[in-house]
């Protein structure tokens, strides 16, 4: 009997000492998993998209929704990449949320809100802007001076989120075009 004791003690000790390690393990494995998570932790997408489109000047800003808009997606997070020299998946999440939550080009001096009702007169640009929107066999074009990408931008931004009301009378405010054609040009952005 005293000759099985002693082995048993070891035995026990050594199962014991491999539980304690096995729970210290799984414990920094747990925290390890849970500190990645929080590192990795999605931002809201909205604002990830503004803090996004804060970072690029003018022509990076329009050359990535122009990349956006033809479907290059890997070109677009190569622009943004170099554009900012953030990380790739830092790039890549920046970019999706760009394409999902659009957002217009704002300077770093607040300009005067381009759609307020203040104004007696929007603004006159030296070019035409050309709106376009299409839905199977159905297109519609808005070409005007007193548009731009941002106040087609806020337009869009009233439209997606139901004012379709506010975002035809915007529309008309800074076209030559009637309501019911504003209308109609709305309904088809909606989609």
């Amino acid at each position: 009997m005293d000759s099985l004791f002693v082995p048993l003690v070891i035995l026990i000790a050594v199962i014991a000492g491999v539980l304690l390690l096995m729970r210290s393990f799984s414990k920094r494995s747990a925290e390890t998993k849970a500190g990645v998570a929080a590192a990795n932790s999605p931002k809201d997408p909205v604002q990830l998209a503004k803090e996004s489109a804060a970072k690029l000047n003018e022509e990076q800003h329009r050359r990535l929704y122009s990349l956006i808009a033809q479907g290059q997606g890997m070109a677009a997070i190569k622009l943004y990449l170099q554009a900012t020299g953030e990380g790739l998946r830092a790039s890549r999440d920046a970019v999706g949320a760009l394409a999902a939550h659009p957002q217009p080009f704002t300077p770093e001096a607040k300009p005067k809100d381009l759609l307020s009702e203040d104004d007696d007169e929007p603004e006159r640009f030296p070019y035409r802007y050309r709106a376009i929107v299409s839905k199977g066999d159905v297109t519609r074009e808005v070409s005007s001076n007193m548009l731009n990408d941002e106040i087609y931008g806020r337009i869009r931004t009233l439209a997606k989120s139901g004012d379709v009301e506010g975002a035809a009378l915007a529309l008309t405010r800074h076209s030559d075009i009637t309501i019911k054609q504003a209308r109609e040009f709305i309904e088809l952005l909606d989609d």
